[in-house]
């Protein structure tokens, strides 16, 4: 994609996100979007095919960048010398949730809120999955991986409403309240 087309969706992701701010996300129609983007009609749908898939499309952008595999140096964190371990992984993942929280925010307080918990489950799934291919002896390994991704799902949509957190604790929380039994983590 090149510069323009990027610019472009950016300001389409930031029109919609403002529009879910004022209204439900079945009230905005596409040519609000396009109005409030300031770009014309052939173009929106150069894009998105629907409104739905602007959705998706954001949600994959803000999460591709979140649970990037590589942990580097960014504006508001370093991880890239912290040992590989799960407590650097949530926290990276929750400084990236931080620095979208205008996005999801908007997203998580609007009528899409689910449709957005959904797509970022299915992340979470991947991440946790790997973490905790097998569970305890005595828990199905599909249960106990589906409570962790729905708790730290839960997690997130608490902390983009109480921010005076900082996403280390949030971590610690998770993990002191969620995994208590992993010492190697602390």
């Amino acid at each position: 994609m090149d510069r323009r087309q990027k610019k472009t969706r950016q300001a389409v992701f930031q029109a919609f996100t403002s529009l879910l701010q004022k209204k439900l996300y079945s009230k905005i129609s596409v040519q609000e979007i396009i109005d409030s983007a300031n770009i014309g009609r052939s173009t929106f749908y150069s894009h998105f095919e629907t409104k739905d898939e602007l959705l998706r499309a954001l949600c994959t952008e803000i999460f591709d960048h979140v649970f990037s595999v590589n942990l580097s140096k960014e504006a508001t964190h370093d991880f890239s010398a912290a040992p590989a371990d799960l407590r650097a992984e949530i926290t990276h993942i929750l400084y990236h949730l931080h620095d979208s929280r205008h996005y999801i925010r908007s997203l998580l307080l609007s009528e899409s809120g689910e449709m957005f918990m959904k797509y970022f489950k299915e992340y979470l799934y991947v991440i946790f999955g790997k973490e905790f291919k097998n569970s305890h002896a005595d828990i199905p390994t599909e249960y106990f991986l589906n409570h962790i991704v729905c708790s730290f799902a839960e997690t997130v949509r608490w902390w983009m409403n109480n921010e005076r957190y900082s996403p280390e604790e949030i971590c610690r929380f998770f993990i002191d309240i969620t995994l208590p039994s992993r010492p190697n983590d602390k």
